[in-house]
């Protein structure tokens, strides 16, 4: 089931459905970070995002990241590799302004779901999709917590590059990162759709306005900037996502 902007409230735009903010006061939700920059960590616009469309449904939320090393860091305005070495948790706490706490601590019995925003961190840091493809490892803690969420069938929400941790840890999850043709502008990282399939997982192919929800698992996933394409567009596709992992939490 695929679903996308229409039928939201006009009077917020794109980014409120029809239903109201108190329904979701009582709803606690993770937010899993992993760093802080695209090309080493969380996606910064996809992780605002997150928590804007959550703030904006009244749900309770707290980040967390490992406390760990970052993969490696690279220097934005080149792409390049650094020889510094940088803290994945210390740098997920300049997205959440320091309400942060060490992954190890999260318990599913205290949230009703958990979102992980993309950014090459969760490739890189969460696991080693960007390494390794279709033989990647999960960060050991990284899997315990999204199994256990998945175990007890609480929603998890994941964009851009993020649902290869479920195609892995999820047998036959379904899930979307937008285009599976390669060889476009517009949808640069496509063969990341492939790789979903070898994992054992199910691609399904979505507009990056839309969120694929695989009800069975309550896995929620959105293309996010797996796409080329404006950073409102980006916002409103996660904005799909947040909606459709709220109705699942209820």
């Amino acid at each position: 089931q695929s679903t996308g902007s229409s039928g939201i409230n006009a009077e917020y735009g794109v980014t409120r459905p029809l239903t109201t903010t108190l329904r979701n006061m009582s709803t606690k939700v993770a937010v899993v970070l992993s760093g802080c920059g695209v090309y080493d960590g969380s996606e910064i616009h996809e992780s605002s995002a997150v928590l804007t469309h959550l703030s904006r449904h009244g749900a309770q939320v707290h980040c967390f990241a490992p406390d760990k090393a970052q993969m490696h860091v690279v220097d934005h305005t080149a792409g390049s590799e650094m020889t510094e070495s940088r803290n994945v948790l210390k740098e997920s706490a300049r997205i959440a302004r320091g309400k942060i706490s060490d992954l190890a601590t999260l318990s599913d019995a205290e949230y009703d779901a958990v979102i992980i925003p993309g950014g090459f961190g969760a490739a890189k840091n969460l696991s080693s999709f960007a390494t390794e493809g279709p033989s990647m490892s999960v960060d050991p803690t990284v899997s315990e917590k999204v199994k256990a969420f998945h175990a007890a069938g609480k929603p998890i929400g994941m964009c851009c590059i993020a649902p290869v941790i479920a195609a892995k840890l999820i047998p036959g999850v379904e899930v979307t990162v937008g285009s599976d043709v390669e060889g476009t502008e517009k949808w640069p990282y496509a063969g990341t759709a492939g790789a979903i399939n070898a994992m054992g997982g199910k691609h399904i192919v979505t507009d990056v306005s839309q969120a694929h929800v695989d009800s069975n698992n309550k896995v929620v996933t959105t293309a996010a900037y797996m796409c080329e394409t404006g950073v409102h567009e980006i916002h409103d596709g996660i904005g799909v996502m947040i909606s459709e992992v709220l109705k699942l939490a209820k």
